[in-house]
């Protein structure tokens, strides 16, 4: 039976990503660094700090990673509060409403920043319904390595084996997988190109998940 679902926040549960993009592409500008799309595509489901810190390698960037993380939150949370139509993906709250009333726990694992994650957590109003949430900042090492999604596990009490993830970018997908976690992969419209095939199921819309077909996966055996 399946107990927990291990939630991605980024493209899954809000679509943040235009706005992330908008944030690096003005700070690559005034770094004055050229990052092509299929670079900035490998860049999906990392943190901001892992990608500053290959960034800085790659270009010999002489500004301290930490510095270059802050200025990108701060151009991130520009454009999110300048954004007033922001909402929540089709579908999502309900089948997060669904799986609470089915009681079934649900984690955030993102590899947003703390502040990120609180961010979008109070504007709308989803701590009710969550009971951890993690952070990919607490990890040295970003997606596709497994480890922030055995801390969800573990947090939340859970066997990997009955739990979910449902994630929008391949080195989530990856990161599922390796920790031996059924996943569900979102097919965002605005992470195109990513390789989603490891996934044991993809959607295209929330609407195709609810509580009842989710209690029905078969846990993974490890």
């Amino acid at each position: 039976m399946i107990r927990t679902v291990i939630f991605d926040m980024d493209g899954v549960i809000i679509d943040t990503e235009p706005l992330h993009h908008h944030a690096f592409f003005a700070l690559f500008a005034e770094l004055g660094i050229a990052v092509s799309p299929a670079d900035y595509a490998s860049f999906l489901g990392k943190s901001t700090r892992n990608v500053f810190q290959l960034l800085k390698q790659q270009h010999h960037l002489p500004q301290h990673v930490e510095a270059l993380v802050l200025r990108k939150r701060e151009l991130f949370n520009q454009a999110f509060d300048e954004d007033a139509g922001l909402d929540l993906l089709p579908g999502v709250r309900a089948l997060i409403e669904d799986l609470r009333r089915h009681g079934v726990q649900l984690v955030v694992a993102s590899s947003a920043s703390k502040a990120t994650i609180a961010r979008v957590f109070d504007r709308f109003g989803l701590d009710p319904y969550f009971t951890h949430r993690v952070s990919g900042e607490d990890f040295t090492e970003s997606k596709p390595n497994p480890a922030i999604f055995l801390r969800a596990a573990e947090l939340a009490n859970t066997l990997v084996g009955e739990c979910i993830v449902i994630e929008d970018a391949a080195n989530g997908v990856a990161a599922a997988k390796a920790a031996g976690i059924y996943c569900i992969a979102y097919v965002s419209p605005h992470s195109q190109g990513q390789n989603l095939h490891q996934a044991d199921r993809i959607i295209q819309d929330f609407n195709e998940l609810n509580a009842a077909g989710i209690a029905a996966i078969e846990p993974v055996r490890n």
